[in-house]
């Protein structure tokens, strides 16, 4: 199984630290769309040479033109020398109307055409066709010579959907080259909730598994000292409770039988009462929900948990430093199993 990390870092300081994670033997870095924009770092990162797959995870789609988002993917790709993904999300209705000042309507039909238009885009410009996507939501049927850029190189970039409920993860299964599965789960969940919605999803597009890459996602709280581990479950406790409180992520806690601790965290989330959230979080929910241990524990748990359904994971390292060898010696132990 190959590692792929969180290249969480400034533009202008991305393609330094990009060098340092890639030294460590991993297979791919990823950006997430916090405080920065979600492509310029994996730009820079690309234009300094570092060798190693660079992702989206994710680029938020909604208050994004599909032109924009095959535009972006299209130029990233050919800096790569092709070892771009676009991995597209939709994020919460709050988020979608008070930060990014978009329209919140039917998301997973509105992801389904987003993903459907971009690889449209995409193809069109691969094949020389001419570009006719007529959907719901949008329309692209303009295209002169002008705005093409022709054939990439390195063919077109794989376009991935992340999901976390039913709906949205048959969405990915049925239309997307592969589904980030959200790092908010639990063994259970993934089994019970999203395995089935991804074999409707593939049914319904008369796909199969060997279709649709599986990419999942793990917080993981990883030390090799009582200290370490102690300071990295502080950072991972928090996330947990961050995504605890959201209504959205309510189904994972249900599943484990924890659904009634969803709200409270959400009451507190709102008082600005951290330590509480963190309370809130117990030490069964932590090894549930994350995965905690040495690194070379931890590479056992991933492969445990995803081992038949992925040849790669996605791993966080919420709100601590984790030594770099200590991510090559997971970077390693997960290769070797």
């Amino acid at each position: 199984m190959q590692l792929d990390v969180q290249l969480d870092a400034r533009p202008d300081r991305a393609a330094a630290r990009a060098r340092e994670l890639a030294a460590t033997g991993i297979a791919g870095l990823f950006t997430f769309e916090g405080p920065h924009d979600v492509f310029l770092p994996l730009a820079a990162t690309a234009a300094a040479g570092v060798e190693t797959d660079l992702m989206t995870n994710v680029a938020i789609a909604m208050p994004r033109s599909p032109m924009h988002l095959a535009h972006t993917a299209y130029d990233l790709q050919l800096m790569s020398g092709g070892r771009f993904r676009l991995g597209l999300g939709s994020q919460i209705k709050p988020h979608i109307e008070k930060r990014y000042g978009a329209t919140w309507d039917r998301p997973a039909a509105r992801m389904r055409e987003t993903v459907l238009a971009v690889r449209t885009i995409l193809t069109a410009w691969q094949e020389g066709t001419r570009l006719d996507f007529r959907g719901e939501f949008t329309q692209h049927t303009l295209m002169p010579p002008t705005f093409v850029p022709g054939p990439n190189p390195y063919g077109v970039p794989p376009v991935l959907l992340g999901a976390l409920g039913p709906i949205m993860t048959r969405t990915a299964a049925e239309v997307a080259d592969g589904l980030l599965v959200m790092p908010f789960h639990s063994h259970r969940h993934v089994r019970d909730r999203t395995l089935p919605a991804v074999d409707e999803g593939l049914a319904l597009a008369g796909r199969t598994r060997a279709d649709l890459a599986i990419l999942p996602q793990a917080i993981v709280a990883m030390g090799r000292t009582d200290e370490e581990l102690a300071a990295a479950s502080v950072g991972v406790r928090g996330l947990l409770a961050f995504y605890g409180s959201t209504p959205a992520y309510r189904p994972v806690l249900d599943v484990e039988g924890w659904g009634e601790v969803q709200p409270e965290l959400n009451r507190l989330s709102k008082t600005g009462d951290l330590a509480a959230m963190f309370g809130l979080v117990t030490d069964e929910m932590l090894e549930t929900l994350a995965v905690r241990g040495t690194p070379e524990e931890c590479a056992a748990e991933l492969g445990r948990r995803f081992g038949d359904l992925a040849d790669r994971v996605c791993c966080y390292f919420p709100g601590y430093d984790v030594p770099l060898d200590q991510v090559a010696d997971l970077a390693s132990a997960l290769r070797s199993q």
